[in-house]
């Protein structure tokens, strides 16, 4: 009597949901990297080439204005493939060496990006309510800068490249992940093989 396998539909089924989940995880962490790197290189360098002192602050302010909207998006869909993902690999997070540990190190890095996210612009909402002070540049006071933006500015130098350093590292991690991913998939299929090898 022949024997029909079962379709593996849900098989197919989890290979496009983890399509999905894998395109906003990296989407959104891409652009939550290049544009903190942008703005930190790009957006600020340039505000602080404007001729007068002070109007640089606006010019950076307006940028940012426009840009935190694309961020938060960008950082909702990190999340939500981030929070997919490890729903879908439950599993190997309790059974594949390394996966725990992986998962640990991504979400400390994913809760100190945001951290050090919101801090960034907390600053820069304090700094764009002196947004006509004269300064350097954004993240620079010049001598007649008042001591609380000074301050602020300071703050804000550091944490602005601490956003891309710690999503950078993120994007190292996921890499890592998927690599694991790659690696228990291999060993899945060399079983498969050979469980239908004695099958027949």
């Amino acid at each position: 009597m022949q024997q029909h396998s079962k379709p593996r539909k849900s098989g197919a089924d989890m290979s496009e949901r983890n399509t999905v989940l894998r395109s906003l995880h990296d989407a959104g962490l891409a652009t939550w990297f290049g544009g903190s790197l942008m703005g930190a290189v790009g957006l600020n360098g340039a505000a602080a080439k404007v001729q007068n002192p002070r109007e640089r602050m606006k010019v950076a302010s307006i940028g940012w204005d426009r840009w935190t909207p694309v961020n938060a998006a960008a950082i909702g869909s990190h999340l939500a493939g981030a929070a997919g993902l490890l729903i879908t690999n439950a599993d190997r997070v309790g059974s594949q060496r390394g996966v725990a540990t992986m998962s640990a190190v991504k979400t400390g890095l994913t809760l100190a990006a945001l951290g050090a996210t919101a801090y960034s612009r907390v600053l820069g909402r304090k700094i764009e309510q002196a947004a006509e002070v004269p300064v350097t540049g954004v993240t620079e006071p010049a001598p007649e800068t008042p001591p609380d933006i000074s301050s602020a500015q300071r703050k804000l130098r550091v944490a602005q490249w601490s956003i891309p350093a710690l999503t950078g590292a993120l994007v190292a991690v996921s890499a890592l992940a998927g690599e694991q991913q790659r690696s228990n998939g291999g060993k899945r299929d060399l079983w498969h093989r050979a469980a239908q090898a004695l099958a027949h």
